[in-house]
């Protein structure tokens, strides 16, 4: 099993920016990707960002220029830089871990909402 604890949601003003931070423990030995997903109220959770452990990365069309993904290996940590944000970034953003040879870990989600 992982287990994942998510940091660094909350409220913030249109063109703000937030980091949200995913810590991974227990059986971490085999991930091979970790990343973050999100789900708005009435719409189905999507990918935001993903990172391999060789940091290979992988984004939303809908966040490429405006979120940045990161990883610490060594820390078994996954950050997620969101900048600019707007309304439509509001929503529960998941924490996601991938392990060999083929499961899926989730965190708790955290709230992000964009509001002036």
């Amino acid at each position: 099993q992982v287990q994942l604890v998510e940091s660094g949601g909350g409220l913030v003003q249109p063109g703000g920016s937030l980091r949200l931070s995913c810590a991974a423990s227990g059986s971490i030995l085999r991930i091979y990707a970790m990343g973050w997903y999100r789900q708005a109220p009435g719409k189905q959770r999507e990918l935001v960002a993903a990172i391999t452990s060789g940091s290979s990365t992988n984004y939303a069309d809908s966040v490429k220029g405006q979120f940045t993904i990161s990883r610490d290996n060594a820390k078994n940590t996954v950050d997620l830089q969101m900048n600019s944000l707007k309304f439509e970034d509001t929503a529960v953003y998941y924490c996601n871990v991938k392990r060999l040879p083929n499961h899926d870990y989730w965190g708790q989600g955290t709230q992000v909402t964009v509001s002036s």
